[in-house]
């Protein structure tokens, strides 16, 4: 006679089995699958950089908007146009000193924060100035905890972080000798770059670094800021490296961070790439 086979299941598996079918018995009842929910789900506030490329004039109007919609820690450096003649007058820019700022905002405002940009900075005006913001990896605990606390009670959407693949820029910094900021723009449009912006500065005590680097660093250098498409990123940063690098008289340090939400970028994009064809045409 054959045996009975055992249907009995094991009381473990079974207890499994029902937490998954209340799992998405809850889904169905509300609307939301547990993958969706996954998706919605709130995370603590953080701090992220916004960084504005504005004209002098535009300052203090770009402060009072950051205070206006949220809370902002700043800083102002004097900064210097790239883009050719041409373009700097296509864009309408007019003289080329320019204002870069760099501030530290709650992330649960930052789409806002651009919004607010956009409409009262009109960014969406040829030669305006831009404004992006960059992620964070770390920041000092005393800051985030101040910037945070002026939006303690907002939280951020986990489905509305940008992520890599969405992309569209990043922000491109040649850190060179004094004195060569014009052959790392040079050497960057050659490879597809229509300008930047030039921050003065210096390098501050780095005989550790440079012990393990084998260079040694001028220490007056210049900061050339260059906002570009993901498509051309690593070949202006190629031709960079040839042009200004580490290895070359002008010494140059060269990275790349991405970019997350942008203001008046594409509106300069748009205008530099319409001169460049007009040009092209001639």
């Amino acid at each position: 006679m054959a045996e009975k086979k055992n249907d009995r299941k094991n009381p473990a598996s079974t207890a499994v089995e029902a937490v998954e079918k209340l799992v998405k018995g809850v889904g169905s009842v509300i609307g939301v699958t547990p993958k969706a929910a996954e998706k919605q789900q709130k995370l603590p506030n953080r701090a992220k950089i916004l960084l504005s490329i504005v004209n002098h004039d535009d300052e203090k109007r770009l402060k009072e908007i950051l205070d206006e919609t949220s809370v902002a820690l700043s800083f102002i450096f004097a900064g210097t146009g790239t883009a050719r003649s041409a373009v700097l007058d296509y864009l309408g820019i007019g003289g080329a000193e320019k204002s870069v700022v760099l501030s530290l905002i709650p992330e649960s405002d930052e789409e806002t924060i651009m919004q607010e940009l956009r409409s009262k900075m009109s960014l969406y005006l040829v030669g305006r100035g831009i404004s992006f913001t960059v992620p964070l990896s770390a920041v000092s605990e005393i800051v985030a905890n101040g910037l945070t606390s002026a939006a303690a009670e907002k939280t951020i959407d986990g489905s509305k972080i940008m992520k890599d693949e969405q992309r569209q820029y990043d922000l491109i910094i040649a850190a060179v000798a004094a004195n060569f900021v014009d052959d790392a723009m040079e050497a960057a449009r050659s490879a597809g770059a229509a300008g930047g912006t030039i921050v003065r500065g210096r390098s501050v005590n780095n005989e550790k670094a440079e012990q393990f680097i084998g260079i040694s660093l001028m220490h007056e250098r210049e900061l050339l800021f260059i906002l570009t498409t993901r498509e051309r990123k690593l070949a202006i940063m190629q031709a960079l490296s040839e042009k200004v690098g580490l290895k070359t008289e002008a010494g140059g340090v060269i990275f790349s961070v991405p970019v997350d939400r942008t203001a008046g970028i594409a509106v300069a994009a748009e205008a530099a790439a319409a001169q460049q064809s007009k040009e092209g045409q001639a």
